[in-house]
């Protein structure tokens, strides 16, 4: 009998991103080159642990990827599962993977676990982390306790909830941590362990449209509201604002949010990192009372990033109503 056969059935699709780059002439840096071959043939172990498929579907630095092309990415994984796949694994560069992962999380209405990962140092650099990365990767997407969990992040022997994970530092081989919850699990001698069960998933449909935009803005000390006035003028249909602290914005910046809340649905989070955005604590102009009285919404723990594609989501579904439900959730 052919020892594939017996072996689960994983596929991996390659993006991009650091875990794919290399030098190419000196002094030039590195750029994403290598494809899912070239990945999978550095790691030979994997061969004995499942029957791996390679697809590389691009080769982009992470900055590039779009909602457009994630949503390409998710009709290919679908359909890798459909033709028999037991978990999928994606590559991809790491500055935008929050967001990537986060975005593929809301859609994904599979058991079947399709785990992502990357590195923080390119291939051609000693010390590269993507071989181990992408070995716990697998690890993970065939361990049986990792069905149901949605979209998982895996990088330096952690696994992450996708809605919880964050880059938190811009070099370092720890870059990613779940800030106020902590990893949702490890990887410790080739063994897959979580903190806990499985919990119940909530998933979207497919947005009907795509045309549409969403702003992010910073709030700041002594930042005027020139660009937040000009919102309604460019063709945004939603908005999210990462204020101070729990969720706090200037008095000129609560005037301005008021009026364009009118028009447009507003989330305002924190800038923080950590921990929840308040909903009754704060009186005065700007905090989240007022806000909320504004006809604002609160984002809870949702990080800004990921408030814009929950709401970027939800405004293709012409759904903005079910925004409070999810925020709370």
């Amino acid at each position: 009998m052919n020892e594939k056969a017996c072996l689960p059935r994983i596929t991996l699709g390659c993006l991009g991103g650091t875990v794919s780059m290399q030098a190419g002439l000196p002094g030039t840096g590195v750029t994403p080159q290598l494809g899912g071959d070239e990945l999978l043939a550095g790691m030979p172990q994997l061969g004995a642990l499942a029957d791996i498929s390679t697809v590389t579907l691009c080769l982009l630095p992470s900055a590039s990827l779009s909602f457009r092309i994630l949503l390409d990415v998710l009709a290919w994984a679908r359909g890798e599962v459909e033709r028999g796949a037991q978990a999928v694994v994606l590559t991809q560069g790491t500055d935008t993977l929050e967001e990537s992962a986060y975005f593929l999380d809301l859609l994904w209405p599979c058991d079947v676990p399709l785990v992502m990962t990357g590195a923080m140092r390119p291939a051609s650099q000693p010390g590269n982390d993507g071989p181990a990365n992408l070995l716990a990767a697998v690890q993970v997407a065939l361990a049986a306790k990792s069905q149901g969990r949605g979209v998982l992040v895996v990088l330096n022997d952690q696994i992450h909830l996708a809605a919880q994970v964050r880059k938190t530092a811009s070099l370092s081989i720890a870059a990613f941590e779940s800030p106020g919850w902590g990893p949702e699990g490890s990887v410790v001698e080739g063994q897959v362990i979580f903190r806990g069960a499985s919990v119940p998933r909530k998933v979207l449909p497919l947005p009907k449209h795509c045309e549409h935009r969403v702003a992010l803005l910073d709030a700041c000390l002594d930042a005027d509201s020139a660009l937040l006035q000009a919102i309604p003028t460019l063709g945004y249909e939603g908005l999210v604002v990462a204020g101070f602290g729990a969720g706090h914005v200037s008095t000129a910046w609560s005037q301005a949010l008021a009026r364009i809340a009118k028009d447009m649905p507003v989330i305002v989070a924190t800038r923080t990192g950590c921990g929840p955005t308040a909903r009754a604590t704060y009186g005065f102009v700007g905090a989240e009372i007022d806000l909320q009285s504004k006809g604002m919404h609160m984002a809870g723990r949702l990080c800004p990033r990921k408030c814009r594609i929950l709401l970027w989501l939800l405004i293709g579904l012409d759904d903005q109503a079910a925004l409070p439900g999810w925020l709370a959730h």
